[in-house]
């Protein structure tokens, strides 16, 4: 048996983005560390093609601003990307469920990408807007 040792570091990170009641997609300051998200940089995303059941976003973060990615925006210390209409097309319900997306890097096609990995929790009544 051959093992491969698990680094506590490379798994101790909160990595995530959570989908705002308006639309906005939010990093935590662990994902904007782990990303590496900066000033002037923007963020593409894509989904599965091969499997319609796959529910998760992938996404690449690109040096500038390119064309057909979404710009990362400062708020603070934290950003955020305007996606509601990306969000409404896709339709995935933000507003009857908190949304919120574990980021890890995967290989695909030889470049490192994030994996977008969806969950969700059901709001409680009075957590609903209305």
């Amino acid at each position: 048996m051959k093992l491969k040792y698990i680094n506590a570091e490379d798994t101790a990170r909160n990595a995530k983005a959570t989908v705002h009641k308006t639309g906005k997609l939010g990093f935590s300051s662990d994902a904007i560390e782990y990303l590496d998200i900066r000033d002037g940089k923007s963020i593409q995303f894509a989904q599965n093609a091969e499997d319609e059941n796959d529910n998760n976003l992938y996404a690449v973060i690109h040096e500038g601003q390119e064309e057909g990615a979404f710009k990362l925006i400062r708020a603070g210390n934290y950003f955020y990307v305007n996606t509601k209409n990306m969000f409404d097309a896709l339709n995935i319900d933000y507003k009857t469920a908190k949304v919120i997306y574990d980021l890890v890097m995967i290989e695909h096609e030889g470049s490192q990408i994030v994996k977008m990995l969806r969950r969700e929790i059901k709001k409680k009544k009075t957590d609903i807007p209305t």
